[in-house]
C-alpha cells in the first residue's frame, strides 16, 4: 500500500486524546459543552460528576493529564474513534498517549449527527464529515480555556503562551504546566464565544498515520464487544422467525424445547417464538427441538427468477423520471451508432462478522441496553414503544460492534426489539438477557441489498461523441414506508435507489434516468455505498462499452467527459497513472486491465484494476490501483485501510455473492453458500490519497463502488467477454 500524502512520521508516542464529555465540570477534571443550536454559547457551571451535563459535550481533561473523548458515533471497525479522536486532540493540542475515547450515551439533543438533523446515528460515511468543525471548534475552545487558566496563574498575557503535547508553556520564563493541573481553574472560566482555528499548514496530527486507539484493546483483549457482555444470572435467547417473509406463528410446541437441560421458558413475540436458557448452547438445542405451525397466507412465495422476470419486463416501459436534461429519445433515435446493456443485481446480505446481538435489563420502570449501536435515537424510541417506557428511560450502552455495512442501522430497529420484546414476554424482572443471532440467522434474516435491474442506452455521433443515454432502473425502495420516506423520497423517486445514476456526472447534453418501484415481501436496507453498489456498476460498465464502441480508450473517453469535473477527473487521472495505463497498449494475452471512477457521499474514487484468465476462463484479480479523494485527510492509514477493505467487501459481491429465493425461502445458510472474499482471493492494492483542502468527507463506503466494474471492464479487456450479471459467472457456467 502507498499513498501520494506526504506521509513523513507516525507522530511519535507523545500522542494526545480528545474526550467529548456531557458538557458539565467535575471536581476532578474540566469538561467543556457546548450549545450548538442557534448562536449563543455558553460557558457550563461547575458541577459534580452526577450532574446533568449541556448538550453537545465533546471533552474531559482529568487532573492526570488524560483527554477522554467521548465519540457520538460507533465503532464498527471503519475507525471512527480514531479520526475523532485526532479532530480535537489537533486543535486541543493534546498528547496523543494521553487521549481515550469512549462512547456517548444515548442523547440526541447532545450528540446528534449533525447531518441527520436531531438524530444520534452513524450512516451514509457522515462521521468525520458532519464532526468536523464541532470538534474542531470544541478543541480549540478548550485549550484557550486552559491557555488562559495559566495566564491567570502566571500573571501574563495569554498572548505569550503556547501549547504543545498536553501543556501550556511560557517562553520568557521557562515555566510549563500541564492541562491536567490546569482543569479546575480553566473549567471556572467562560467559554469564548470565538476562536481562532489552526492552519492546516500547522496540523501535527491531522494527515499523519497516527495509531489506532482500538488496536490496543481489540488486541490485548479489554475490547468489549456485545458478545463478551455477561451478567451474573444473564439469560440467553435465541429466536425462532418464520422461514418466509411475511408469514407468522398459527401454534407451537414446547414440549421438546423445554426438556432440553438449560432451557428455562419459551415465549412468543412479535418476531416469532424465543427459547431462553441458561446458555447458548441450550437455547440452541432447544430452538432445534421447537416445533412451530406458520401461517404463510400473506408470506412473499416468489422465486428470484420470478422477481428478476417481472423486473425486467418493467424495464420495458418509462419510469418516474429523475433525471431529465435535453431529450434523449430524439438523441438516441438519431444516433449514428446506439449501444445497449441490461444488468441484473442480486439481493445481499450484510454479513458482518459479528452477527446481531443485544443485551437488555428490563424493568417495569427502565430499560437498559448493551449492543455495537448504530442508530441511537431510532433504537431508543423503538425500544421504549416495546416496553411501554418513555424514550428518556431507555439507556443504551454502545459497544464496539463487529462490522455491520449498513445492518445495524435499520429503522424498525429488529434486533433491539426482539431482545426487549423478550425481557418483557420474561416479566420485566431486570434479569439481563443476551438475544443471539447465529450466522443462518443472519443469513436467512432480511433487510437486504434490494434486486434490481438496470437497462441502458447511449447514442453516439457519427464522429464518436456520446450525445444521448438513457438508464432504467427498476427495484424496491429501502425509505417506503419509514421515518426517511418524508425527506428523502421526491416525486416517487428514492434517492437511494438512483444515487450514482441520477447524478451521473459525465457530460452528455442529453441524459433521462427512470426509476419504477416495486414491491415484494423481502424486507430490504441500505448495504454499504448504498445504491452505488448496483448504480455505479451499471453506469461504469456501460460507459466502457459505449467507449469500445465508439473506438476510443475507455480511459480517455472518460477523462474527456469529465472536464468540467475537476475532482473527479483528477483521481481518474490518478489512478490511471499510478496504474501505468498507457491508452491503445493492453496488457499481455490472458491480462486484462479495467477502470471506473464513483462518487459516492461527496467522496471521488478511481480504481484500476488488473485480473489475469487461466486456461479454463478462472479469474484472478491480481492488482487494484486505488485513488481517493476525501478532502482533509485526517488519519492516511485509515483511510487506505477503509479503501482497502471496501475493495475486498466489493469484490466479494461482484465474484461470490448473492442471495436467492426458491419458493420464498432463502437457499442460503451461512458462509459456505453466502460467498464473501476470501483472504486468498485479496489482490494487492496500492491506495493513493488526493492532498486536499476541502473539508474531509467519508471513507468507509465509497471505495465498494468502483471496483466491481473495474474488475468486470478488466475482465472484457482480457476476454472479450461482458459481464452484465451479478455475480460473475464461474468458469464452468461461461462454457455452458
Amino acid at each position: 500500500m502507498t499513498t501520494d500524502l506526504n506521509v513523513t512520521d507516525p507522530v511519535r508516542p507523545s500522542r494526545r486524546t480528545f474526550l467529548k464529555a456531557t458538557g458539565a465540570f467535575a471536581a476532578v477534571g474540566l469538561t467543556i459543552g457546548f450549545e450548538w443550536a442557534g448562536t449563543g454559547r455558553r460557558a457550563l457551571a461547575a458541577t459534580m460528576p452526577e450532574a446533568t451535563f449541556a448538550p453537545n459535550a465533546f471533552l474531559r481533561v482529568a487532573p492526570d493529564n488524560s483527554v477522554t473523548v467521548i465519540a457520538k458515533h460507533v465503532e464498527m471497525g471503519q475507525g471512527a474513534y480514531t479520526g475523532i479522536a485526532t479532530i480535537v486532540a489537533e486543535e486541543l493540542d493534546a498528547n496523543w498517549q494521553d487521549v481515550r475515547v469512549e462512547s456517548a450515551p444515548a442523547d440526541a439533543k447532545r450528540y446528534a449527527n449533525l447531518a441527520f438533523g436531531t438524530i444520534q446515528g452513524t450512516g451514509g460515511s457522515s462521521a468525520m464529515a458532519n464532526s468536523w468543525m464541532q470538534l474542531r471548534e470544541a478543541g480549540a475552545k478548550a485549550r484557550a480555556m486552559l491557555v488562559s487558566a495559566a495566564a491567570a496563574q502566571w500573571q501574563v498575557p495569554a498572548s505569550e503562551l503556547t501549547t504543545l503535547d498536553g501543556s501550556v508553556h511560557h517562553a520568557a520564563t521557562n515555566r510549563t504546566a500541564t492541562y491536567g493541573s490546569l482543569a479546575s481553574a480553566a473549567a471556572r472560566l467562560p467559554l469564548p464565544d470565538t476562536v481562532t482555528l489552526k492552519s492546516p499548514k500547522d496540523f501535527r496530527l491531522i494527515g499523519h498515520q497516527l495509531p489506532r486507539v482500538d488496536v490496543p484493546p481489540k488486541t490485548n483483549g479489554t475490547a468489549q464487544f456485545t458478545l463478551d457482555v455477561t451478567f451474573p444470572g444473564m439469560l440467553v435467547a435465541l429466536l425462532q422467525r418464520p422461514p418466509l417473509f411475511g408469514a407468522t406463528v398459527r401454534s407451537f410446541d414446547a414440549s421438546a424445547a423445554k426438556a432440553v437441560p438449560g432451557v428455562v421458558s419459551v415465549v412468543q413475540v412479535p418476531g416469532g417464538v424465543a427459547v431462553v436458557a441458561k446458555g447458548f448452547w441450550a437455547a440452541k438445542q432447544g430452538r432445534d427441538a421447537l416445533k412451530v405451525e406458520w401461517d404463510d397466507s400473506k408470506a412473499e412465495k416468489r422465486s428470484s427468477d420470478a422477481i428478476m422476470a417481472e423486473y425486467r419486463q418493467l424495464a420495458g416501459r418509462p419510469g418516474a423520471s429523475a433525471r431529465k436534461e435535453g431529450d434523449a429519445a430524439q438523441a438516441l433515435a438519431g444516433a449514428a451508432k446506439k449501444i445497449s446493456a441490461s444488468y441484473t443485481f442480486p439481493y445481499l446480505a450484510h454479513a458482518p462478522m459479528e452477527p446481531l446481538d443485544a443485551v437488555v435489563k428490563l424493568t417495569p420502570n427502565s430499560c437498559e441496553i448493551w449492543a455495537g449501536d448504530q442508530f441511537q435515537t431510532v433504537d431508543q424510541g423503538n425500544a421504549a414503544r416495546t416496553a411501554g417506557l418513555d424514550p428518556q428511560q431507555v439507556k443504551i450502552h454502545t459497544l464496539y460492534a463487529g462490522g455491520s455495512f449498513g445492518r445495524r442501522a435499520n429503522t424498525q430497529s429488529d434486533y433491539i426489539v426482539e431482545a426487549v420484546s423478550i425481557a418483557k414476554a420474561l416479566g420485566a424482572n431486570g434479569t439481563p438477557v443476551k438475544l443471539q443471532w447465529t450466522r443462518e440467522d443472519d443469513i436467512h434474516g432480511g433487510l437486504y441489498r434490494p434486486m434490481y435491474f438496470h437497462k441502458l442506452d447511449a447514442g453516439l455521433s457519427a464522429d464518436g461523441k456520446l450525445v444521448g443515454w438513457r438508464h432504467r432502473i427498476v427495484g424496491q425502495s429501502i425509505l417506503a414506508g419509514t421515518p426517511f420516506a418524508s425527506v428523502m423520497v421526491k416525486n416517487g423517486i428514492d434517492g437511494t435507489s438512483v444515487e450514482g445514476a441520477a447524478n451521473v456526472a459525465y457530460a452528455i447534453p442529453n441524459v433521462s434516468v427512470e426509476l419504477t418501484t416495486t414491491q415484494t415481501g423481502v424486507p430490504v436496507l441500505w448495504w454499504r455505498v448504498v445504491g452505488s453498489s448496483h448504480t455505479a456498476f451499471a453506469v461504469e460498465a456501460f460507459i466502457d462499452e459505449v467507449a469500445h464502441a465508439a473506438g476510443k480508450d475507455p480511459f480517455v473517453f472518460r477523462r474527456d467527459l469529465l472536464a468540467h469535473e475537476p475532482r473527479m477527473r483528477a483521481v481518474l487521472e490518478l489512478a490511471a497513472e499510478k496504474a501505468g495505463w498507457e491508452p491503445g497498449k493492453p496488457l499481455p494475452k490472458g491480462r486484462g486491465r479495467g477502470i471506473a471512477v464513483a462518487e459516492a457521499f461527496k467522496t471521488f474514487v478511481a480504481q484500476v484494476a488488473e485480473v489475469s484468465v487461466d486456461k479454463d476462463g478462472n479469474v484472478k484479480v491480481e492488482r487494484v490501483v486505488c485513488a481517493v479523494d476525501c478532502g482533509t485527510p485526517i488519519n492516511p492509514d485509515v483511510i487506505a485501510a477503509q479503501m482497502e477493505g471496501g475493495i475486498g467487501f466489493g469484490l466479494g459481491a461482484a465474484l461470490h455473492s448473492a442471495i436467492t429465493l426458491k419458493d420464498g425461502k432463502v437457499e442460503q445458510n451461512n458462509f459456505d453458500g453466502y460467498q464473501v472474499l476470501r483472504i486468498a482471493g485479496m489482490p494487492k492494492v496500492e491506495v493513493h490519497i488526493v492532498q486536499s483542502g476541502e473539508a474531509p468527507t467519508g471513507v468507509g463506503e465509497p471505495g465498494v463502488a468502483p471496483v466491481g466494474p473495474a474488475v468486470a471492464n478488466a475482465i472484457f479487456a482480457a476476454t472479450g467477454r461482458r459481464i452484465q450479471s451479478l455475480p460473475f459467472p464461474t468458469a464452468s457456467e461461461k462454457t455452458t
